[in-house]
């Protein structure tokens, strides 16, 4: 199989239904507030171990630095790290990582704005001469940021890419799944701060946008 398309990520297409919430776990009192179970948890942990092994694939320098992206890209992040230890300990090469945190907004509701903002310090001088392993979802405008700081290398690792019909290039090196243009919440994504609780990832209903909007 061509090795782009794989890391392409899983296409998950536009029809595709999910499962039935009867079939999974959940907190009880979302029970309105989803339609289905989009990917479960399962399945995004095995995913995410495959691009744990993809980065220990390309990476030659045995010290990165991930950038993490708050606050929809921390379990993200924090799993894709551990993996990354574990595959190093079972294999004759450790790659060393090191963390750091920006937290960026750019949604209010289910709307992406076209305003990035960066909350907190924007100084990411810390990234000088550094590779780095960038786990967010904001790509474009932080790309164009973090790049001033001249990093020596930088790929983008995405659990999500949405699949939309303006779309001309990927900017994620890693993906997890690409998807259709839907709004979907859990394993730490919200809307407006809620469900980052769910361990899956689920397609927000009707009632729950209306009962959690601002």
């Amino acid at each position: 199989m061509d090795e782009m398309r794989v890391k392409r990520g899983i296409v998950i297409k536009d029809d595709w239904p999910g499962y039935n919430l009867d079939l999974f776990t959940y907190p009880e009192h979302y029970h309105d507030d989803i339609e289905n179970v989009y990917i479960p948890h399962g399945v995004i942990m095995n995913r995410i171990e495959r691009l744990a092994r993809y980065v220990m694939e390309d990476f030659e320098d045995s010290k990165i630095m991930v950038l993490c992206v708050l606050k929809g890209g921390y379990k993200f992040c924090a799993d894709l790290v551990e993996f990354i230890k574990v595959l190093g300990c079972s294999s004759n090469r450790y790659l060393e990582t090191q963390v750091e945190f920006i937290r960026l907004k750019s949604y209010l509701n289910d709307q992406s704005t076209e305003d990035l903002h960066i909350i907190g310090s924007s100084d990411l001088s810390f990234l000088r001469g550094k590779a780095i392993v960038d786990t967010g979802k904001t790509m474009k405008a932080l790309l164009k940021h973090v790049e001033t700081f001249e990093p020596k290398m930088v790929k983008v690792a995405g659990l999500l890419v949405k699949r939309l019909s303006n779309m001309t290039e990927s900017l994620t090196d890693y993906v997890g799944f690409e998807i259709p243009n839907r709004f979907v919440v859990g394993y730490a994504l919200d809307y407006n701060e809620y469900f980052r609780d769910l361990n899956h990832i689920c397609v927000i209903s009707k009632t729950g946008k209306m009962k959690y909007k601002i």
